[in-house]
């Protein structure tokens, strides 16, 4: 039995008379019971009218014992001349433009018969809690979601639903609204169960049951997406544009302005008399339903971090590209992410990492943090083994990099590489040439400074790409080693960002003070290394 009530039975007669689906009406008389949606639509079409039958049959037996002989005889008598006239036709009953006095509310709910609602496509849901929420369409979907070959343990069903089934939603509960606040005051179109809740009680278990069981919750990772499109009634929204035009801007990423969100704000704001000059109330049927799209299958990111060493002077940090020709045949990051992207088979990714080295510098010691976000993995997880599986196989793929402490964390720790970057402290070593001839006692004092601050203006070879500005930066000690008269290695510890080659050569006096400044000599850097990134993320990974 369907939990419903006698004060219901007004809004049911009006919403069938209207042209509701069974599931609709169920939605408009605020019923929440999830069991009630599962059923066939033409069982519970049926309870339906077995309900409003019941309440005009109690109606005809109330009325059939009159309180006189007199009355008994003006009741025969209205019978009988009644019965002389020719009853309109159940089409005209049915087609309201057929008719000039429309019957009462209540007798035109009777008249549609089962076999009538069934064929017809619901003026509110327009079909979605008809056939297209029956279990041969859980089927297609598993079928869709099983064709994508994603790994997964739960999902999400996400159901995309047309913008003008909110106006169509609020034309019937302009209808009903009497009768539902008659049947209690505290109940509001708030109150009413919303289609894409009802179309998710009922397809849920079915996918569900297509998929092996899977669980079907309200938060996963994995998602599946459901769309459906109305094109024969996308003009219900329209008047909405010239009666709220402050709610509705055009867009250039989406191809209608009419969105479920602009939609929605505009009902909220336009008055019902209002509304009612410009939609019909009750919506017109429409004579077909939905058209349901592909089905859409997306996983959140995966992301998985570690360190990198980079062995080789040619080899850029990222693709190298030029008023759009390729320079460099490969980069750290694809010779990193290739092998990952295959073993999530993700759609794509992202890389980032804690700054960057430039084409001719190598990054040695514990090597530099980097991230991955990959897109839409059809994998989410790999174990301990299989992750040291991949670490190698990008190992063994190339001697110009190296990987270590290949792990998946989550989005929150990625953060942390970035987290007070400027504030971290990166140590080098760099191969320095003189102009003027040096001894070893020349460089001894490099050794005693501590905490330099320089002044570096944008250099010249990064102004294309980032803005014009004086930075300071703190050098917190060097070491000079002498190699000979025009050559030595000098150690630097400094602040993540400082311009190093900037420092060396003073790029035409933008960087002060700089090594020319304090050796009283041109001088330039000759290669440079990366030794250490001072950053504690990602966790190590014992060998």
């Amino acid at each position: 039995m369907l939990p419903l009530k006698e004060k219901d039975k007004p809004i049911v007669q009006k919403l069938l008379s209207a042209g509701c689906c069974a599931r609709c009406v169920l939605r408009f008389c605020c019923i929440s019971v999830q069991a009630a949606y599962r059923k066939p639509h033409q069982e519970t079409l049926k309870e339906l009218q077995t309900f409003i039958s019941d309440s005009e049959n109690g109606k005809s037996q109330d009325s059939a014992a009159p309180e006189s002989t007199e009355e008994n005889n003006k009741s025969h008598d209205a019978a009988v001349s009644e019965a002389a006239e020719d009853p309109p036709s159940k089409k005209a009953k049915l087609d309201p433009g057929l008719v000039t006095d429309a019957p009462p509310e209540e007798d035109s709910a009777a008249v549609v018969t089962l076999k009538d609602e069934e064929s017809c496509v619901c003026v509110v849901c327009l079909g979605i809690l008809q056939d297209l929420c029956a279990p041969s369409r859980a089927v297609k979907i598993a079928e869709a979601v099983k064709r994508e070959n994603y790994k997964f343990d739960t999902l999400v069903l996400s159901v995309s639903l047309p913008a003008q089934l909110c106006v169509r939603e609020h034309s019937c509960w302009l209808h009903v609204k009497k009768e539902v606040r008659e049947k209690s005051t505290v109940l509001d179109k708030d109150d009413v169960v919303q289609v894409k809740e009802a179309f998710k009680w009922v397809m849920q278990g079915l996918v569900a049951k297509e998929l092996g069981g899977v669980a079907v919750v309200t938060k996963s990772a994995f998602e599946v997406g459901v769309e459906f499109t109305h094109p024969e009634t996308d003009a219900d929204c329209h008047f909405l544009a010239s009666t709220c035009p402050d709610c509705f801007k055009p867009t250039k990423n989406k191809q209608s302005m009419f969105t479920r969100m602009a939609v929605v704000k505009a009902l909220e704001k336009i008055p019902d008399s209002r509304f009612l000059k410009h939609y019909s109330c009750p919506p017109t049927r429409p004579t077909s339903s939905c058209s349901p799209q592909d089905v859409q299958c997306l996983h959140v990111s995966v992301f998985v971090a570690g360190r990198y060493n980079k062995f080789c002077r040619s080899l850029p940090q990222t693709p190298w590209v030029i008023d759009g020709e390729r320079r460099m045949e490969s980069s750290v990051e694809e010779l990193i992410a290739a092998p990952i992207l295959s073993a999530f088979r993700a759609d794509g990714f992202n890389f980032s990492s804690s700054g960057r080295e430039d084409v001719d510098v190598r990054t040695l010691g514990n090597g530099r943090p980097f991230a991955m976000e990959l897109l839409n993995p059809h994998t989410s997880r790999l174990s301990r083994v299989e992750m040291k599986q991949l670490q190698e196989t990008i190992n063994n793929s190339s001697d110009k990099i190296r990987v270590r402490d290949l792990q998946i964390v989550t989005r929150e720790a990625m953060s942390r590489m970035k987290e007070g970057e400027e504030e971290k402290t990166k140590s080098y070593t760099a191969l320095v040439w003189t102009q003027k001839p040096i001894q070893r006692e020349d460089i001894t004092f490099i050794d005693d400074i501590k905490d330099l601050t320089l002044d570096q203006k944008t250099p010249l070879r990064v102004l294309h790409r980032r803005a014009l500005a004086v930075r300071q930066r703190v050098i917190h000690s060097m070491n000079a080693r002498f190699l000979d008269p025009h050559h030595f290695h000098l150690g630097l510890k400094t602040q993540a960002g400082t311009y190093i080659k900037e420092f060396v050569h003073g790029d035409f006096g933008r960087t002060k003070p700089n090594l020319c400044q304090l050796l009283k000599t041109d001088t330039d850097i000759l290669e440079l290394d990366v030794e250490s990134v001072d950053v504690d993320w990602p966790p190590p990974i014992p060998e």
